[in-house]
Order: C-alpha cells, then sequence, then structure tokens
C-alpha cells in the first residue's frame, strides 16, 4: 500500500485478490500480490502518517471474508492522505463500512472464546494431528466466521499455558505444545475426538442449574447464534429445557421458597407465657439481656449474624455510656462490642483522655451485624430505620439496668434511638442535648467514619472528635 501510495495509484486503478488456498497464512501479505508498482520494493516505500486508530481498524477489518476489504481499506487510506477532515468525520460510508467489517470480526473473535470446547484424545490414530503425541492432548472443533484463527490463538496460548491442545476449523488449524503455537491446514469435524465422561458430568451440570423463569429464548439465540451451536455439547440440552420450561415455572411456583440454609435458628425461648415473644421479655440483669439479644428475630439481621451482641461494662456505676450504630465483623465473631478496628480507635482516644475503658459501658443501638457479602467478605451495611427500631427496647433496658449519668451517641443512628428524632450529627457534634427522661446525650462521630476519611486529614479530624469526646470530661473526675 506504500508503494502504491509513492507512486500515486489510485484506489479505482487497483485489483485485490485473496489467496485462494485456505492454508496458506493469512498475514503473508496477500493482498496486491503480484502487483509492479512502479517497481519499487514494498519495504523501501515511504512511511504514511495515519491515526492510530485506524491500524486498529484493519487489524480486524483485515480478518473479514467480504472479499472488497483490501480494496476498502486502501481506500480509505488513500483518502486519509487526501481528504485529512475524514478522520473527523464518523458519518462517512467507508467509515462506517470498515468499522462494521471490525464489528463483525471482533464479535466473531469473542464467540471463538466463549464456545470452543475441548475434549480429551485417548486414542488418536488419525487427522491432522496425526503425528501429535497423544498424551495431555486436548482438541476442539469450531468454525468460525472470519479469518480470526491466528488472531485468537495467542489468547488460548495463555489461557492453557500448562495444557497441549488443538483447534481444528475448516480453513485453518492450530496446536499448543506447551511452548508455541503451530499452524496447520483445516481439518473436518470428524477429526475431533467424540464425546467423553466429563462431557456427560457437565451435561447432567447444565441441565440442573438451568432456571425456566429465568429463560429467553430470543436473547439466548442472540448471544448464542445456532450457527454455534454444532460445536456446543448443551446444545442438545436446549430445545426439551426450552419445551419444559413453562410448566417447570410452575412447579417451582406451586412447591414455594426455601429456607435459606445459613439461616441461624432461633435460640431456645423461656417457656413462661410473659416470655413468649422476646419483645415481652423484661431481663432482670445485663447477662439475661445478652442472652435475650441472642434468640431475637424480630427483624432479619438475628437470622444471619453469627450472634447477638450486647453491651459491656459495670453493671453499675458506670457514668458514661457509649452507644454506637451495630456491631461489626469481628464483633459479630467475639460476641463483644467495639473489639474491630473502630475499637481500637476508641481505645486510643480513651487513652489520649486519661480515660479507663472498663469504666465506661460501651454499647450500640442494633444488636445484631447487617452486612452484605462480596465474595467471602462481609461488608458492614447501615440497618435499616425500622430494624433499629425493632432493637430500640433492648437499647432502653440496657440504659434502665446499667443506670448511666450521661450518654454519648457516636453517629447518627445511636443519636436517632437515643433521641427519638433524627440529628443532624454533623451540625450537633460537640454538644449535649437532653432525652425525655432528663438523661443528657453528647452527639459526636462514629469512630469507624474517622477511619473512613481522608488519611491526609486523619489527625485534624482525630484531634477535632477529642476535643467532642472531652467535654464529657467531667465524668471521670
Amino acid at each position: 500500500c506504500r508503494a502504491l501510495l509513492a507512486d500515486v495509484v489510485a484506489p479505482a486503478d487497483v485489483t485485490w485478490r485473496t489467496p485462494d488456498s485456505p492454508s496458506s497464512s493469512l498475514f503473508d501479505g496477500a493482498a496486491g500480490r503480484g502487483a509492479d508498482p512502479g517497481g519499487q520494493a514494498a519495504d523501501a516505500a515511504p512511511s504514511v502518517p495515519v491515526p492510530a486508530a485506524f491500524l486498529a481498524l484493519c487489524e480486524s477489518a483485515i480478518l473479514h471474508r467480504d472479499p472488497d476489504r483490501f480494496g476498502l481499506l486502501y481506500r480509505l487510506l488513500w483518502r486519509l492522505r487526501e481528504e485529512p477532515a475524514l478522520r473527523h468525520d464518523p458519518l462517512d460510508p467507508d467509515r462506517l463500512k470498515a468499522e462494521h467489517l471490525a464489528q463483525s470480526v471482533r464479535r466473531d473473535m469473542h464467540k471463538m472464546k466463549a464456545f470452543v470446547r475441548f475434549r480429551p484424545i485417548v486414542d488418536h490414530a488419525g487427522g491432522a494431528f496425526a503425528t501429535v503425541p497423544a498424551e495431555a492432548r486436548h482438541v476442539a472443533w469450531f468454525e468460525p466466521e472470519h479469518h480470526i484463527v491466528e488472531a485468537v490463538a495467542p489468547f488460548f496460548a495463555r489461557r492453557f499455558t500448562q495444557m497441549r491442545w488443538a483447534i481444528l476449523t475448516p480453513e485453518c488449524s492450530v496446536r499448543w505444545d506447551g511452548g508455541q503455537l503451530e499452524f496447520g491446514p483445516g481439518a473436518g469435524r470428524d477429526d475431533a475426538p467424540p464425546a467423553d465422561a466429563g462431557e456427560h458430568l457437565w451435561l447432567t451440570y447444565y441441565e440442573n442449574i438451568f432456571n425456566p423463569a429465568r429463560l429467553k429464548l430470543a436473547t439466548m439465540q442472540r448471544e448464542m447464534p445456532r450457527r454455534y451451536w454444532a460445536g456446543l455439547p448443551e446444545a442438545r440440552l436446549i430445545a426439551p429445557l426450552a419445551g419444559t420450561a413453562a410448566q417447570r415455572s410452575l412447579q417451582m411456583i406451586a412447591t414455594g421458597p426455601s429456607e435459606p440454609t445459613h439461616r441461624r435458628p432461633k435460640a431456645a425461648t423461656p417457656t413462661a407465657p410473659d416470655q413468649a415473644h422476646p419483645s415481652s421479655e423484661r431481663p432482670l440483669t445485663l447477662a439475661d439481656l445478652g442472652q435475650a439479644v441472642d434468640r431475637c428475630r424480630e427483624c432479619p439481621i438475628g437470622a444471619h449474624a453469627t450472634q447477638g451482641v450486647a453491651g459491656n461494662g459495670p453493671v453499675r456505676g458506670a457514668r458514661l455510656m457509649f452507644v454506637g450504630e451495630q456491631p461489626g465483623d469481628q464483633e459479630d465473631l467475639r460476641g463483644q462490642p467495639f473489639v474491630g478496628p473502630a475499637g481500637r480507635l476508641l481505645d486510643h482516644a480513651f487513652a489520649q483522655l486519661g480515660w479507663r475503658r472498663d469504666t465506661v459501658y460501651v454499647t450500640n443501638a442494633v444488636k445484631h451485624f447487617k452486612f452484605e457479602l462480596r465474595g467471602k467478605r462481609r461488608i458492614h451495611k447501615t440497618p435499616a430505620q425500622q430494624e433499629a427500631a425493632a432493637c430500640l427496647h433492648w437499647l432502653e433496658s440496657e440504659i434502665e439496668l446499667v443506670q448511666p449519668e450521661a450518654l454519648v451517641a457516636l453517629g447518627a443512628t445511636a443519636a436517632r434511638q437515643l433521641m427519638g428524632r433524627t440529628v443532624p450529627v454533623m451540625r450537633e457534634r460537640g454538644h449535649w442535648l437532653e432525652r425525655d427522661d432528663g438523661l443528657r446525650v453528647l452527639i459526636t462521630l462514629h469512630p469507624s467514619a474517622l477511619l473512613r476519611g481522608d488519611p491526609a486529614e486523619k489527625d485534624a479530624a482525630f484531634a477535632a472528635w477529642l476535643s467532642d469526646l472531652r467535654l464529657a470530661d467531667c465524668y471521670f473526675r
């Protein structure tokens, strides 16, 4: 192409022919072979500046089966030099057609990565790879729509580096010996190995995970066109599973939901008539309250947490009660409040203020850990207002049993539960409020808010938090 451009050969004056032999390499500079553009060697032709996006477009579009693709790309190259404004015209017909070719190729490459199914060879006595050792060899059959085998093969080499494999296609085949890719002639479907026992297990698994209620046949056929079904073992199950989908959906509805197996059973409840429901329990000691909290199921959180987490501290004589939002992951596992990162920060604040942790009572407004799973991690999730309201009587019971002189609300959830209304924490922090029962409540941030803050501002945030807490210093004198 550079030589043609150097000789000012217009696109209309060039005829492009594709290789006749399907076994020839598709990357051997087939386009324009036999032409003699002024006798100038292509390697010596001057370079042509083009946008980087044009090179990426060519890499995909040139793999299309359209016989006019070389003429189209040369015409675009010619026009990019002659018409600089073309690079800024996304609606140009030549650009649109080339992008359509490239998109079709990329889609075919994606389908090859998704729909290739390898089968192990036990005794391979013929076919396209008869000379290849049978041990540790897996072979797949695939029928691509475009010339993509050589372009996609490196993906499988990276994906299955430790496995010896081969992919057979009608036009070109490729094998990986663990060290390098080797391309060969095309093959036939009969050269691929038959089904094995592993395939039967796969079909059993596929049949059992099929959800008839989520079947969208048109969407499935759009993402997995029928032309690929011949190479997919599971395709034979699609028709019978789709045919019975409506009946199986009705059966699922009639059966009803099953109880999740990970839920904790409700703890044994006292049999006295006045203690038949957790909300009617009136614990006489903090130990009784801890047991009642553990068996509480007034909201869904308790069924999923490891255990209930009541407060901790002196039974009598704690002049201050610190109230947080809810237990965290470590608190849920250990059954103690404020023992995780937020608890360690609270201990550090106590040390800075000269307070002893064992002289205060610490608890949470919500007694069970609410979370959502992300992989294997349990991520804190803020309890809903109804869930916090279901725990309010446990918090009030703690206040009644401990009888503190004042309360410290750590965060918005604790402030709302203690005051019976929404409290704007950022506006009210560092202020004492008064409850209906006369108890004073100091409003400040939860320590986890400092942990989530900007690291560059953590020292200033911690100092401001200490200033809030220092207002309760009179209760340690």
